[in-house]
């Protein structure tokens, strides 16, 4: 949709009353989840402090989510932000949605001190990764991963 029309978007943080569109949303990003799944999950998540989510709104549905993570790790003098999950609406992509929500996640992890921005993306995300190097990030290691144990 890379003609479509660009606009301003409304950016503000998420709250538990977003539940189901954060479940839709994440649902759409390859994650199927429930408004239940988020509810239960919702406090622990936001218990850590060090993890938050924006999204992209005019009213309802919600155009897009950006969560973000804060981690201080041995190897580098400051915090790292990463984005850990970054969707738009299927049907409002191209539109500017995407790049407002990740100036955004910048914008917060850098007033929190941290040195180094990350995005994770599956490997399949081919448009994704296109979108992301467009906003300046570039590949710089490989994210392994393992199951510890599967869910019911």
């Amino acid at each position: 949709m890379a003609n479509a029309e660009r606009h301003v978007v409304h950016i503000r943080n998420a709250t538990l009353r977003d539940a189901a569109e954060i479940a839709r949303l994440l649902t759409q990003l390859g994650h199927p989840t429930t408004p239940a799944d988020v509810e239960e999950r919702w406090p622990e998540w936001e218990e850590q402090g060090n993890s938050a989510l924006v999204v992209g709104d005019e009213e309802s549905p919600l155009l897009g989510l950006c969560q973000l993570h804060q981690t201080v790790v041995l190897h580098r003098p400051r915090p790292v932000g990463r984005i850990t999950a970054l969707v738009v609406e299927e049907s409002r992509r191209g539109t500017g949605i995407g790049r407002a929500l990740v100036e955004a996640a910048e914008t917060r992890m850098s007033s929190s001190g941290c040195g180094l921005m990350e995005i994770t993306s599956n490997v399949r995300r081919v448009d994704a990764h296109a979108f992301y190097e467009s906003l300046g990030y570039e590949m710089s290691s490989v994210r392994l991963v393992k199951n510890l144990r599967e869910t019911a």
